[in-house]
């Protein structure tokens, strides 16, 4: 079974997200528990957390296909000293929000190396943040929460770009049970996996279970790209307006590799989200209940 949705606003309170996917037909959804350009926020409240929850049953979606998304502003890679301690911080009170909403994860760009060390080195930087954050919240509202770390396009610097990328960071990890990955499909086609076509996709695919393993493939954001094939430029675009294609997310939805995880819209225009979302139902051929 797929479930689909958007990355929805949190406008107003994270509470409201629920309520914002079921809007839309959604159900699966992403959202920022905090400002994403900030990079502290005060705590969530009792309240909110309550209200979330409620708010989550009456929509009908399963926490597990819930799948928020870290602050723009962290990169646990960076070689500058003040920006990982800062980014560290919020990442673990980021999975703390998480593992307090009751979520399963958190999904975060793994981070860049700025041209000021090497590709290995952020690797190793990158890993080394997560066994640190994962043994921080060993214990608490977070225990049950995984990192996911996001596939990029490799724009700039940063790292993830590569499957071997993730793989090496994730052989670096003390803890892989709290530990998945996300697959961008804007971004694998920009760094360079042509999933265009179905022989495409399921290359990408394979290549995916041989180097990191489909056990750790934890969501899909849904997303065509502005860019051309391997340009490693990070531009969404509504699904078929692009240069991936309608057909490409008509084969992904038949992919039973997909099942059972939340696959989330990160398109450029959020009027468009409840049609695209029933497109791709209509592409797998059922929905949830």
């Amino acid at each position: 079974m797929k479930y689909i949705g958007a990355h929805v606003s949190a406008s107003g309170g994270v509470e409201k997200a629920p309520l914002n996917a079921h809007e839309i037909g959604a159900h699966a959804f992403a959202l920022f528990t905090k400002n994403q350009r900030q990079w502290k926020a005060k705590p969530l409240t009792a309240e909110s957390i309550k209200q979330f929850s409620r708010n989550l049953e009456q929509s009908g979606i399963d926490s597990r296909f819930v799948l928020p998304h870290d602050s723009y502003l962290i990169n646990i890679g960076s070689p500058k000293d003040e920006t990982r301690q800062k980014s560290l911080a919020a990442l673990e009170d980021e999975l703390l929000r998480a593992g307090q909403l009751g979520l399963p994860g958190l999904n975060f760009h793994p981070g860049a190396h700025l041209n000021l060390s090497s590709e290995q080195e952020c690797i190793e930087t990158i890993a080394h943040g997560i066994n640190a954050i994962l043994n921080a919240t060993a214990d608490g509202p977070a225990a049950g929460a995984s990192l996911i770390i996001e596939t990029t396009a490799g724009q700039g610097s940063n790292v993830g770009y590569r499957f071997g990328q993730i793989a090496d960071i994730i052989a670096q990890v003390e803890n892989q049970s709290r530990v998945g990955v996300c697959i961008d499909t804007c971004h694998v086609f920009a760094a360079g996996y042509d999933i265009r076509s179905r022989d495409g996709w399921n290359a990408m695919m394979e290549e995916f279970d041989h180097t990191i393993g489909l056990g750790f493939l934890s969501g899909v954001h849904l997303n065509d790209a502005k860019v051309e094939f391997g340009s490693r430029k990070d531009r969404h675009h509504s699904l078929g307006e692009g240069t991936i294609g309608i057909d490409a997310f008509r084969f992904m939805m038949q992919d039973p590799r997909l099942d059972d995880m939340p696959l989330i819209l990160e398109t450029i225009d959020p009027d468009l989200w409840a049609r695209e979302i029933a497109t791709l139902y209509d592409f797998a051929g059922t929905r949830p209940q």
